[in-house]
């Protein structure tokens, strides 16, 4: 994923088509949370002027990450569609803007902007939602269970159920 911006040039008139697979496992150096990487595909096309070449991409692959209630590993999908411009030249007004980067000496690098984009694509939390795997947290037990919240703002308490009614006994008097 990397190009000299005399490469890049060669398709000025052209589109440069991008399908490959990168291996990004140096990220869990990064971020200790990250227990595993796999390769992540890379598709998308490059469009290519003389001061810039901008990247329309999508990024797919899977972060494994620990579970916020167990520390069991799951199986967290990548899918990153983003729009990546790199300025080839040295016009420092165009730096100013937001989201150009400037092509580092003569080349133009995709893996530290991919590695980016997948650090910010880390939740706070990430819970396991396999209730069979081994170490999962349980949903239910004695006397309790986990009730998503749509569950709970359909359940009407008991103790105030009678006053659901209570405006429609005024109508009737």
């Amino acid at each position: 994923m990397k190009w000299t911006i005399s490469q890049l040039q060669k398709f000025r008139d052209k589109n440069l088509q991008i399908d490959e697979f990168v291996d990004v496992s140096d990220i869990k150096e990064r971020e200790k949370q990250i227990l595993g990487v796999s390769p992540m595909h890379v598709t998308g096309k490059a469009d290519v002027t003389s001061a810039r070449a901008t990247f329309h991409l999508h990024i797919s692959g899977e972060l494994i990450l620990p579970c916020s209630r167990t520390l069991v590993d799951v199986n967290f999908p990548i899918n990153i569609d983003t729009t990546e411009t790199f300025f080839l030249g040295a016009d420092s007004a165009l730096l100013e803007e937001d989201g150009v980067a400037v092509a580092k000496g003569e080349v133009v690098d995709l893996i530290p902007v991919i590695t980016e984009l997948l650090l910010l694509e880390i939740p706070m939390q990430v819970f396991c939602e396999d209730v069979n795997a081994e170490g999962a947290a349980p949903h239910s037990g004695k006397d309790w269970s986990v009730v998503s919240e749509e569950e709970l703002q359909q359940k009407v308490d008991p103790r105030l159920a009678k006053l659901a009614n209570f405006f429609d006994n005024d109508k009737e008097s």
